[in-house]
């Protein structure tokens, strides 16, 4: 599995990869310190070391007499040498010191400040960026909320509407001059004990509450949250008041909300229900903030029976009492500046248009939203993507200047003093077991958190309409919205790239496009404009290379909500591939057969064009062991990922493993996917025939005429040919054989290969002896009669592939190849002397009309 800082350090949040990794680069920025450490103090040792040696001799000096006394004693000689050698010895130690400074801490020391500069601005640089992405994430979330709110409000108000408007139940009304209806005499039943009405529910969040679980939570919350009063302007004082952040915090702490979200919507909830309300603003919304006051009703008091504070609301103050420091007249005039009603924008509005326009503006602020954090989310993978690969550079650097400070710092030494060439070894020796590529996987291989999947923030569109939207969609939504089996956006670029294909310098070149290290910028560039409802077409993907626009089908599988072989049946193919049943390539394919069989139809046809398109590039560029490995190991992603990444399956090849057999293996196990639901289909489809209820006859009068006359007609065609008989071999005209009546709703279309005839060829009738369409005429090959849907004819079709007309041999592409199996589609009858043999479907990109 290739390797690398830009496919290996990506997390869901964008920050928890970047954590690790740049905890890891700092710490290398801590190591080149420690490195540098050692120089420094090595050469101060040094230099200590000579000066200390460089005192010997003044020190000796300053004893009178002795040596200075004896002129030619061997003693005085041998003395006058070990002081010259300490001498010696000092300045030795004093250049080892300079040689290790100049050498080693001066450049070494610059070179490890600007290391650490660039390692904190790319984190910086990044920092900011995911700032500026989750803020924004954060505005989206709003900006949805908002968006869905309105429409509610808005579907209330209509719901309303057709209530209020409802035309009385004629059940209820009765005319004056009607007879008055005889009601039934009353009668008196017991109630069963399981009949009893049933305690009040209250729904709080995505539980409901019995009223004493309600009353229990209530006094929790009454005796934990702080309550205070509040001043409004105009309206006087509120008791018994708590702001909305701290009803937030305690639902959190107490209530389990996974997310302040939630927790609104558990204090909306509070709120719907009559306990809390909000005081200073208009409406009744309940939201996280500081600046919102929400008075406890006295429902919830008189619940959970705690004293309510109840003091009569006073106004601070007269309006035109303007002395004193309460004097709310400046309140009142920034209440009042801007309340103009004669600029009122939208006179004459109706409650309905005004939330219909406020929803419509909230849908338009919340798209745009979304656009502009997919445009930041873009622009922070593409910088991420940059900064890791220079990232990965600068550690590989750092790790060879380590090596050459090693080796400069040896040299230092073993220049000088050849008495420490054993000290100079083992320091060489050192040098050598350091290598930078090594220690650079490790680090890769012990600290990966992810490998690089995208994460789409899409719009969410309240009707459910994926309209303008096509990069991180589901892949059956996208399906049919474009009213196909598989998605446009994969049948185009595959169509091109086959098209393409041929203008490219040999096998070589065509083999690489798909393994061209695309940059992220350019991919994004293609991406962006085919997204949000761009056009895509052969006009569009000309204007790119053709290695940017393979990249982009791999980014669109990579953006896809869930990977194409669903995340849901990774454990289930972890498990075939680490078995010992799954160890033959014909168990493995029988059960890789029955597991994709659990896909949904979109999924399955979009793997099969791409196995179709893999397995013919594979084949006819002669492809070798080495790129079916590359190939593979570059779309393993893209086809099936974990369902969340974890160190573990990081190191797990399942899905390269998948993808090699789905592409060495691919005919036997979609051809019985074929099969198995083409099988299905008919089967259903008789089933709901046999289930279909008979028609009851209302009138038997005349039964056993009709009776007779039906048996008289099945006589008469008895006496008739079954089927028309096609003419003579020789000069006889060509069948048309008829599509297959199975349309687009069923699981895979149908597509049988046509006859050798065509299809505007006109039917004949027999002439000549008459036989059944099982039988087979001397003198000619096994034929095979199928019986068009709803037509009512027989149509004759040569197994064989050849039916001859005139002087023309006609061939059918059946007879191509040897031992290839004749298809049928699902109601069609084939046969082959007296043995029916196993067929199969096409699946074919055909519009849907379901």
């Amino acid at each position: 599995m290739a390797s690398g800082f830009s496919i290996s350090f990506w997390s869901s949040d964008y920050a928890g990869g970047l954590g690790v990794l740049f905890g890891k680069l700092q710490q290398g920025v801590q190591e080149n310190q420690q490195v540098l450490t050692i120089a420094r103090m090595r050469a101060d040792a040094e230099d200590l070391y000579g000066q200390q040696l460089g005192y010997i001799p003044a020190a000796t000096d300053r004893i009178t007499g002795g040596f200075q006394r004896d002129d030619g004693a061997s003693v005085r000689k041998a003395y006058e040498g070990v002081r010259s050698e300490m001498q010696e010895a000092s300045k030795n130690h004093r250049k080892i010191s300079n040689n290790i400074r100049e050498l080693v801490v001066s450049p070494f020391s610059r070179w490890c400040d600007e290391h650490a500069a660039r390692v904190q601005g790319s984190q910086d640089d990044l920092q900011a960026r995911i700032k500026l992405h989750d803020k924004q994430a954060d505005a989206v979330r709003k900006f949805r909320s908002h968006y869905y709110n309105k429409c509610r409000l808005l579907e209330d108000l209509e719901e309303e509407d057709k209530l209020a408007f409802k035309d009385p139940d004629s059940a209820g009304t009765q005319s004056p001059k009607q007879k008055p209806v005889q009601l039934p005499t009353p009668t008196v039943k017991v109630s069963e004990p399981d009949d009893e009405e049933d305690e009040p529910q209250v729904e709080i969040g995505d539980e409901v509450y019995q009223l004493d679980q309600v009353k229990k939570i209530l006094s929790h919350m009454l005796e934990t949250i702080k309550l205070t009063e509040t001043k409004v302007p105009i309206l006087g004082t509120y008791h018994n008041v708590s702001t909305g952040t701290d009803i937030v915090e305690y639902i959190q702490k107490h209530m389990n909300a996974s997310s302040v979200s939630y927790a609104e919507r558990i204090g909306q909830d509070i709120v719907s229900n009559g306990y809390l309300r909000l005081v200073g603003n208009v409406g009744n919304a309940f939201a996280n903030s500081s600046r919102m006051f929400y008075q406890w009703r006295p429902k919830a008091f008189q619940l959970t029976g705690i004293p309510e504070k109840k003091h009569p609301m006073s106004r601070s103050t007269t309006i035109m009492s303007n002395d004193g420091v309460d004097s709310p007249i400046g309140t009142v005039q920034e209440y009042l500046a801007g309340w103009n009603p004669l600029n009122n924008p939208y006179p004459n509005e109706t409650p309905a248009e005004k939330l219909r326009r406020e929803a419509r503006e909230a849908d338009e602020r919340y798209k745009a939203a979304v656009r502009k954090l997919d445009t930041l989310r873009c622009n922070l993978e593409e910088a991420m993507m940059s900064h890791l690969k220079y990232m990965e550079r600068c550690e590989l650097d750092r790790l060879k200047a380590i090596k050459a400070v090693i080796l400069d710092f040896s040299g230092a030494i073993s220049n000088v003093i050849p008495s420490l060439q054993s000290t100079v070894d083992n320091m060489m020796l050192f040098q050598e077991t350091v290598q930078p590529a090594g220690d650079l996987r490790y680090l890769l291989e012990n600290y990966r958190t992810g490998q690089f999947i995208p994460r789409v923030q899409v719009y969410e569109n309240y009707y459910n309409s994926v309209d303008g939207q096509t990069f991180g969609i589901d892949l059956e939504a996208r399906a049919k919205a474009d009213r196909k089996r598989v998605p446009i956006i994969v049948t185009t670029i595959l169509t091109f790239l086959d098209t393409r294909y041929p203008d490219l310098e040999g096998d070589e070149a065509r083999r690489g496009i798909w393994l061209v290290d695309v940059p992220l910028p350019a991919t994004h560039h293609l991406r962006n404009h085919i997204n949000n409802g761009g056009a895509i077409g052969n006009e569009v993907l000309e204007q790119y290379e053709i290695p940017i626009v393979a990249s982009v089908l791999k980014l669109y599988l990579l953006e896809l909500p869930d990977s194409l072989v669903s995340s849901h049946v990774y454990e289930i193919v972890k498990t075939i591939y680490s078995s010992d049943a799954a160890s033959t390539a014909t168990s493995r394919v029988a059960i890789l057969q029955s597991t994709l069989g659990q896909l949904r139809l979109a999924n399955i046809a979009t793997l099969d064009a791409l196995a179709t398109h893999f397995a013919r590039l594979i084949e006819l560029t002669s492809a070798d062991d080495d790129y079916i490995t590359a190939l593979c190991t570059a779309l393993a992603p893209c086809v099936l990922r974990p369902k969340h990444e974890s160190p573990l399956t990081l190191t797990e090849k399942f899905s390269f493993r998948l993808v090699r057999d789905l592409l060495e293996h691919k005919e036997p196990i979609f051809g019985e996917l074929k099969r198995s639901a083409a099988a299905q289909k008919e089967r259903e489809a008789k089933a709901t025939v046999d289930q279909r209820p008979r028609a009851i006859s209302t009138d038997e009068s005349n039964r056993r005429a009709h009776m007779e006359e039906r048996t008289r007609a099945i006589i008469a065609n008895r006496s008739r040919a079954s089927s028309p008989a096609p003419g003579p071999r020789a000069g006889g005209p060509s069948h048309r054989r008829e599509r297959s009546s199975g349309g687009p709703e069923t699981r895979f279309p149908v597509a049988p290969s046509t006859a050798a005839g065509g299809a505007g060829s006109p039917t004949v009738e027999r002439k000549g002896n008459v036989r059944g369409s099982l039988e087979v005429p001397e003198g000619e090959g096994p034929v095979s009669s199928e019986k068009t849907n709803g037509s009512g004819e027989d149509k004759e079709i040569s197994v064989a592939g050849e039916e001859k007309g005139g002087d023309v041999v006609k061939r059918d592409s059946l007879s191509r190849g040897v031992g290839r199996i004749a298809r049928k589609a699902p109601g069609v009858r084939m046969s082959v002397g007296t043995e029916d043999r196993p067929v199969g479907v096409e699946l074919v990109d055909r519009p849907m009309d379901d």
